[in-house]
């Protein structure tokens, strides 16, 4: 990746892309969207009713897809939702960057930054104006291939700016969209979703590389101090025998562990709903998994530490007002886990609670979002036209 962007950086310096320093302001701000992800895919799930959402006579949106087409229906939803869709698989960098330049595009908005697939060696050729790190990776890309990242005041608190190399552009309440149109269809049987026909289920579908042993040791404990509960975890080839072997090391038996198979969405958001309680993992903690908890009505618990991708969870939690689910360490978190999983009205209280904030509260208020985020692009195109560098907004 870094001889990539050496490449990318001698290669601006030639292509020497020229940007008029005003637009005609009956033109609509041209935003481009960068991305591999633009089919089913967790980034397009969370980010498609924004799209659609959009303020037409504003806002003209461009795809830029490196991605496959999967054929899948969320694939032609994408293409509907953007005012131009643009495959650019078989283009070099220096190719997809000229399309991009050769569009006008005043706002580019990378949606993948350092994660599998990754193009970021075309931000780095600087085909834009304005240039944004946005949803896809939850930190800074460094190397000055953004002026921008897209964040809220609880993923990066005060003080934190200085480790992002982008300007930190804050939405009110939660940086990440959430769809409020799909219907979550009713539960199957437990014991369709392989779950025991009683007891208590403890959840986190988070990737199985972000279990630690500090975060299992309590789930350990959680499990012998509930007695006929279980663990629901994501099917993770590799990694369930070694789970299930942990458990054994800390006096709970593996088969108390339960693995869930992957589904299509809509499938999974139904089952999700079995789930008593969801835990998150630390440091690095559940980001689209907690949103579609919550959606599904589950409360999820969660201990953000400093940094952008521990503290996900936490943003989405006061976005839905269920504050009271951020602890602070390690005891805390056993502890309200403890509470919840032996005190059935307590955690009555707190389901009811989320199904009611659903339908009122930010997180899901789709028109509210695309508002603010259309505000913060406002402001970065008006410093620009002004002349000004990109500052905090």
């Amino acid at each position: 990746m870094r001889d990539r962007l050496s490449i990318a950086v001698t290669t601006r310096v030639r292509l020497a892309f020229h940007f008029a320093p005003w637009v005609d302001s009956r033109r609509r701000i041209r935003i481009g969207y960068l991305s591999s992800d633009f089919q089913e895919h967790a980034t397009a799930l969370l980010l498609v009713e924004s799209l659609e959402a959009r303020d037409t006579a504003r806002f003209e949106l461009h795809a830029y897809s490196y991605g496959v087409d999967d054929g899948k229906g969320m694939r032609a939803r994408l293409r509907r939702a953007f005012d131009r869709f643009n495959d650019i698989r078989h283009l070099t960098d220096e190719e997809a960057a000229k399309a991009i330049n050769d569009d006008g595009i005043d706002i580019l908005v990378d949606l993948k930054g350092f994660t599998e697939g990754t193009r970021t060696s075309i931000l780095a050729l600087r085909p834009a104006p304005i240039q944004v790190n946005y949803l896809g990776y939850p930190g800074t890309l460094g190397s000055e291939l953004c002026d921008y990242i897209i964040t809220d005041a609880f993923c990066t608190p005060e003080g934190s700016a200085d480790a992002y190399s982008e300007r930190l552009a804050v939405l009110p309440h939660s940086y990440q969209p959430h769809g409020c149109r799909e219907v979550v269809a009713p539960a199957p049987r437990r014991t369709e979703a392989g779950l025991p026909a009683e007891g208590f289920v403890f959840c986190c579908f988070n990737q199985a590389y972000k279990i630690t042993p500090e975060v299992f040791d309590i789930w350990c404990r959680l499990l012998n101090c509930v007695p006929g509960s279980v663990l629901w975890l994501l099917a993770a080839r590799g990694a369930e025998g070694n789970l299930r072997s942990e458990a054994w090391k800390r006096g709970v038996d593996g088969s108390r562990l339960i693995f869930a198979k992957d589904l299509p969405h809509s499938e999974h958001l139904a089952r999700l709903q079995l789930a008593d309680l969801v835990l998150d993992t630390a440091p690095y903690g559940a980001h689209t998994t907690a949103s579609d908890a919550l959606w599904a009505g589950v409360p999820i618990i969660t201990r953000p530490g400093p940094t952008f991708p521990s503290r996900v969870a936490g943003s989405l939690l006061r976005a839905i007002g269920l504050s009271e689910l951020i602890v602070m360490d390690q005891d805390d978190y056993f502890e309200r886990a403890a509470e919840l999983a032996t005190d059935s009205e307590r955690l009555g209280e707190l389901r009811r609670k989320l199904a009611q904030n659903r339908s009122s509260a930010p997180l899901f208020d789709v028109d509210a979002y695309t508002l603010a985020l259309e505000a913060l692009y406002e402001k970065m195109w008006q410093r620009h036209s002004a002349g000004f560098p990109p500052a905090a907004i």
